[in-house]
């Protein structure tokens, strides 16, 4: 049966056949979702196929790659209350998303769950699981799962509404650890996220993927994050704790010298969190250190 509580936004870049594939398998769920597929300016015909595989499908043919923002166009053209967001390398298992939206009309608090992801092939939990179940940061009783203190956006399910008012994915940011100045946005404005293990998303990794490009992009936004909302201290200690840890070579080189061309971006948008929220954050400083899934190795 279709549930009308949640659509799908699925964005990519130059994957034809996997994206058809992920399509597929988003398409054959109970649930039927309402899907949009954001093409971040494919050059391999990617928005054709499509169009042409699968004519239910709402096709954004973007004319350059926006990165994560992709996912800020695919939610504005839904009206469901709550987003599952996929990407063309993973799929949600069957009755996650029913799960997911029954979880946000019972806590209407409650922005984002965050699911169990299974590495495939093979099936095993992804490294990052058992930081998410054993996540140390403090939440509301009522919560149905574990706190969270950031998400997954590839394996999360949003409450479109509170997506909206913060904002979305920052332009600045582009792709690579997104999802971080989102979760405190959202906290800050009064938003909870949690861990649910009852619901499911596969990742088989792709192998078309610049495994050098990403660390150096995510590396930048998390230098950016920590900058743009983080206490001066702790904002210091986050930084020379990756100036140490992160490894010697070019590539982090030239994430630190991007990071610094933004300061003067950073300094004018610098808005510190509120006490609560960076107690959160601050709860997460030694799973992030001791982390094998937070690794900025490529």
């Amino acid at each position: 049966m279709t549930d009308p509580r949640v659509g799908a936004v699925v964005i990519t870049w130059n994957r034809r056949e996997e994206v058809l594939t992920a399509l597929g398998r988003l398409l054959a769920l109970p649930e039927r979702p309402q899907v949009v597929l954001v093409d971040n300016g494919s050059a391999d015909g990617t928005a054709q196929a499509v169009a042409r595989a699968y004519p239910e499908v709402d096709v954004v043919a973007l004319d350059e790659n926006l990165g994560a923002v992709g996912r800020n166009v695919g939610v504005e053209r839904l009206r469901t209350p709550y987003v599952a967001f996929a990407d063309d390398d993973t799929w949600w298992a069957p009755g996650s998303l029913a799960r997911a939206a029954d979880a946000l009309d019972a806590h209407p608090r409650l922005a984002v769950v965050t699911a169990r992801i299974l590495a495939e092939p093979g099936g095993r939990d992804d490294p990052i699981v058992a930081e998410l179940r054993d996540s140390p940061v403090t939440g509301p009783g009522w919560l149905p799962g574990p706190a969270l203190g950031s998400f997954l956006a590839g394996a999360s399910v949003l409450r479109r509404e509170a997506f909206l008012q913060c904002g979305g994915f920052s332009r600045r940011l582009w792709l690579g650890g997104e999802e971080e100045l989102l979760a405190v946005d959202l906290a800050t404005a009064g938003w909870e996220l949690c861990y649910l293990e009852e619901l499911t998303v596969h990742h088989q990794a792709s192998a078309q993927r610049d495994a050098h490009g990403r660390r150096r992009v995510g590396l930048r936004n998390t230098l950016w994050f920590t900058w743009l909302r983080r206490p001066l201290r702790a904002a210091l200690r986050r930084t020379v704790h990756l100036a140490r840890t992160v490894p010697r070579d070019r590539v982090s080189a030239l994430a630190a010298l991007d990071a610094l061309r933004g300061l003067p971006w950073v300094l004018a948008e610098r808005r510190r969190v509120p006490p609560r929220v960076e107690a959160r954050l601050a709860s997460l400083e030694a799973s992030q250190e001791n982390s094998r899934a937070r690794r900025y190795v490529s």
